[in-house]
């Protein structure tokens, strides 16, 4: 009896092992940005994102809000003649994979780096896990980190962009998905 209540213990604790264990997370990524008449904050513009892609985690879509600041502020990244500075202020999104699962992240800092010279914005933000994941997600945590490149692609009568393409990459450590429920085969 002692024997069958000491392998018990020890596949109890495996299996939470599993499910504890880091997953370093890489995601490639493209979609769209268009600004959205939402006013989460005064003084800020908040824009739509529709983004899709493929990584650790298997195949995804993204659907986030981000506000950002209206006025541009100094930062040793964005510091060329011709760039531009704009702060994220708020923001989040949810990831829906492949399986149904769901996984929602908020904003916790970003910057959006114009570069009106060569007509591409960068941006980067970081994320932190929220509460309401589903699925194979349910008890996960972590933080990822996205950069991306903004292109207009289409402009208002007042010269504002008002569709732009975004490409990039999500990286970071998601805690609580166990493996072999990632969504793809690891020797891939």
């Amino acid at each position: 009896m002692k024997h069958i209540a000491t392998v018990a213990l020890m596949l109890s604790l495996g299996v939470a092992g599993v499910y504890a264990q880091e997953r370093p997370v890489k995601m490639k990524f493209s979609g769209s940005m268009v600004p959205t008449s939402i006013v989460m904050q005064p003084n800020t513009i908040t824009d739509e994102e529709l983004l899709a892609g493929d990584g650790a985690l298997g195949s995804f879509t993204f659907r986030k809000l981000r506000t950002d600041a209206l006025a541009p502020e100094p930062s040793n990244a964005c510091s060329g003649p011709s760039q531009v500075n704009i702060p994220v202020v708020a923001g989040g999104g949810v990831f829906r994979f492949q399986d149904g699962s769901l996984l929602p992240v908020g904003i916790t800092e970003g910057a959006l780096c114009i570069d009106f010279a060569v007509g591409t914005a960068h941006l980067a933000e970081t994320y932190q896990i929220l509460v309401g994941r589903t699925g194979r997600f349910k008890g996960a945590s972590g933080a990822l980190t996205l950069k991306a490149t903004l292109r207009p692609v289409l402009f208002s009568a007042s010269g504002q962009p008002v569709l732009l393409t975004s490409t990039g990459e999500f990286e970071g450590t998601v805690f609580g998905v166990a493996r072999g429920e990632e969504g793809r085969d690891e020797r891939r």
